[in-house]
Formats: structure tokens, sequence, C-alpha cells
């Protein structure tokens, strides 16, 4: 399993890479690999302000639907529409062409409160 040692993680799945005071965030290679085939990416917040924890859209697989956590505060300001189009990218690529949003990070204090990979590997190694 794959978790990139220079991005940061939550527990529920996502990653985030930072870029100065904006991130680039995605759903980790477990989360896919769980999810299964990966058939709808719906990110409905495009342009607004949302809260860590908020929902930010949601990801359908051909089983089910999971919800999509904002890591950070922040303006969501850009989607990754070759999703639209190729949403089986999240699967085969889920840290790189399979990015979900860029956001616009409000309160960069928070960061410090993401799960580094050695964390996150102890959380899903349960």
């Amino acid at each position: 399993m794959n978790i990139p040692s220079e991005l940061k993680y939550t527990k529920d799945h996502e990653w985030i890479k930072i870029d100065g005071d904006q991130a680039i965030i995605g759903i980790t290679d477990f989360a896919q690999g769980e999810l299964g085939d990966i058939v709808y990416v719906d990110v409905d917040t495009l342009d607004e302000t949302l809260d860590a924890e908020e929902v930010f859209g949601s990801v359908e697989a051909v089983k089910t639907v999971s919800d999509l956590f904002m890591p950070l505060s922040g303006e969501v300001v850009e989607f990754n529409e070759a999703l639209e189009d190729e949403p089986e990218l999240v699967n085969k690529d889920p840290y790189g062409d399979g990015w979900m949003i860029k956001i616009s990070i409000s309160d960069a204090s928070q960061i410090d409160d993401l799960l580094d990979a050695d964390a996150y590997k102890g959380l899903i190694a349960g």
C-alpha cells in the first residue's frame, strides 16, 4: 500500500499536500481500495469556504457512497474536472491525477492536527 511520506493524512482517509497557503486534497490509496471501483466524484462546494470536518463532496463507488471531509478550514478554489469524465483516476492514481480539490487554507495552525505517514499507517493497521 502506498502512503507517501511527504503528505499529511486524516482519520477519514483524505490526504493533503500542503503548498504554501494552498493544499491539494484527495483520498488515500487505502480508501480507494476499500471503496472499490469509483464511478462518480461529486463536489458541489467550489468557491465555498468550509470548516475542517465539513463535507466537501462525496465519492460514489459500485457498492457505496462515501462523504468527503475537509481536512482543513478553507475555500475550495478548484475541482479536478478530469474526474467528471474519468472518476476511475482516483483508483488508478489516488495521489496524482486522482486528486479532488485544491483549497486556500484559512487556518495554517490546523496543519499540526493532521496525521503524518507513520501515524496514518498506525491508524489503518488497526
